[in-house]
């Protein structure tokens, strides 16, 4: 299953999530060569966070083989800035696809809840606090952390609390069967949400590389505190959809939704 589309009026322009998926793509294109060796071993290494390094529990000078003919030598000063850098960062081609595409499709209306300084703001502190957790579960990892979908799973986190009876148009593909679907917000997100708690006490311990599911359950978790701090009443006075009050019926009609 996967959502293409929600069922929400866009009130403001998402100027500040227009600039998160430029950065990332502008990131992709110049720093990681669109997914092509070396620059992309290159760039996980020098922008991607390797817990083990940050909390210097891998010893300094220890090398990483990053491909058939990259290695990543892991420097001692601790390297603080890939907590930021490698919300930017990412491993393949379906990994920025499937970022930006939920990004898109949950920040615009994120964003209309805070105004875009405030999201910007509220989009870092998830991300760290994704990264946090990520680290905390395993912070002798010598494997790089790469990607936004902490930081997406703080915006998701927000949004079912703000907008939890939109509903939203889910793909479902089952071998050659393709259909689409539409549920409440709650539902999706609370599903999705259980999915990453359930694979992430699964994968608790396990080594080698893979999804960093505690760190899409951090953010989730500090989207829904964090939203509380950053939403503007005055704003979502004018949002016909916030909160459980009124019912969102799912549209027919792609074009029936105000989308800017």
């Amino acid at each position: 299953m996967f959502p293409i589309r929600d069922d929400n009026p866009q009130i403001l322009t998402p100027y500040a999530t227009f600039l998160i998926v430029a950065l990332n793509i502008a990131a992709w294109v110049l720093l990681q060569g669109m997914g092509s060796d070396p620059a992309l071993a290159a760039s996980v290494c020098k922008f991607g966070l390797i817990p083990g390094e940050l909390m210097q529990m891998v010893p300094a000078g220890t090398r990483l083989p990053m491909g058939p003919e990259s290695v990543c030598v892991l420097s001692d000063s601790g390297s603080w800035h890939t907590a930021i850098t490698s919300m930017f960062m990412h491993g393949g081609w379906m990994h920025i696809i499937g970022n930006m595409w939920f990004l898109w499709i949950f920040g615009g209306n994120v964003e209309d809840a805070m105004g875009p300084a405030r999201f910007a703001a509220f989009y870092l502190l998830c991300g760290l606090a994704a990264t946090t957790i990520q680290v905390a579960s395993n912070p002798d990892s010598a494997v790089p952390m790469v990607g936004a979908s902490g930081a997406i799973g703080g915006v998701m986190g927000a949004y079912v609390l703000l907008y939890p009876r939109v509903h939203v148009h889910m793909l479902f593909i089952f071998v050659i069967y393709v259909t689409t679907f539409a549920v409440p917000a709650f539902l999706m997100l609370g599903y999705w949400f259980l999915v990453q708690v359930l694979s992430g006490v699964a994968s608790y311990g396990a080594e080698g590389g893979g999804v960093a599911f505690w760190a899409h359950i951090g953010g989730f978790v500090a989207g829904g505190i964090l939203m509380f701090i950053f939403r503007d009443r005055k704003l979502l006075a004018k949002h016909p959809y916030y909160g459980w009050q009124k019912q969102r019926t799912p549209t027919r009609n792609w074009h029936r939704i105000d989308r800017r």
